[in-house]
């Protein structure tokens, strides 16, 4: 097959079919995602910035410096890497029902303590909405421990931080009150978690596709939405038997509203929209 330049006139670089397979490759290695054909111009738009500031010239010399690049400099390079092709939508509340029916099960469960893990928390917005929820229903001082990471650690900052802009979507008036520090002056405009809320939350990097899962104590419950999607179903099989290990029998699994798990029911069995229960 002729290897073409994907790339318009003013492009900067030039970015080949082949250094577009290039990084599908790699990026299915690292982080289990695996790219369509349709992203040649998110790539590309994403990566540049990496060319730019590691001052290479084009993707072909950036791809052979980035596979052979050792030592901390090679981890920080391939977490930018990763950094760069991750997708992070995310908002508080987002299919608010699996909050509802999240704020029943912790009901029932009452004094005894939980583990959560969101195991991909992006900027915050979900692990903080977990936190509410425990908070709105069990109080501040639940017995709740919230585990949540993400493989992009730029996002991570941003969550541990726990600032957003007021105008944020998915909190009423009564949440931003109760749950939130307003900001003045040069923070005028800005909300900050409050401190009781934020400790319900640890944040972690952590990557799927890791074969050594150190997270502590079995799960409870636990939220993977919309991370399954950017999975091959080979990987998305492997990182559901991983989680299935980490979760105590009859925990909850909370999944995106597009994703659906009906082959794996040795592991999970459906409990309700986008909900399932370990087997």
């Amino acid at each position: 097959m002729a290897d073409t330049t994907s790339q318009t006139v003013d492009r900067e670089f030039n970015f080949s079919d082949r250094d577009f397979e290039r990084v599908r490759k790699l990026i299915y290695g690292r982080a289990g995602i695996s790219l369509n054909d349709g992203k040649h111009a998110m790539v590309y738009s994403r990566l540049s910035r990496r060319l730019r500031e590691t001052g290479h010239q084009s993707f072909d010399a950036y791809l052979q410096w980035l596979e052979n690049v050792t030592g901390p400099q090679g981890d920080q390079e391939w977490q930018e890497f990763t950094n760069c092709l991750t997708t992070n939508l995310t908002s508080f509340f987002r299919e608010e029902h699996h909050f509802h029916t999240l704020a029943e099960h912790l009901k029932k469960r009452g004094a005894q303590p939980t583990r959560i893990w969101c195991c991909a928390s992006s900027t915050g917005e979900e692990p903080y909405s977990l936190a509410i929820t425990a908070a709105e229903n069990l109080g501040l001082h639940a017995p709740v421990k919230i585990i949540a990471s993400d493989i992009d650690t730029n996002v991570l900052a941003t969550a541990s931080r726990g600032v957003y802009d007021a105008n944020t979507r998915g909190l009423d008036a009564q949440r931003l009150r109760t749950f939130f520090l307003r900001g003045k002056g040069n923070n005028s405009g800005s909300i900050r978690v409050k401190p009781e809320l934020a400790r319900m939350v640890e944040f972690r990097p952590f990557n799927l596709m890791q074969t050594q899962w150190q997270l502590g104590e079995p799960f409870d419950i636990v939220f993977c939405r919309n991370v399954m999607i950017y999975f091959d179903a080979p990987t998305q099989r492997k990182v559901l038997e991983r989680i299935h290990k980490v979760m105590k029998p009859q925990g909850m699994l909370f999944v995106g509203h597009s994703e659906n798990f009906t082959e794996s029911r040795d592991l999970f069995q459906l409990r309700g929209k986008t909900v399932y229960d370990r087997v």
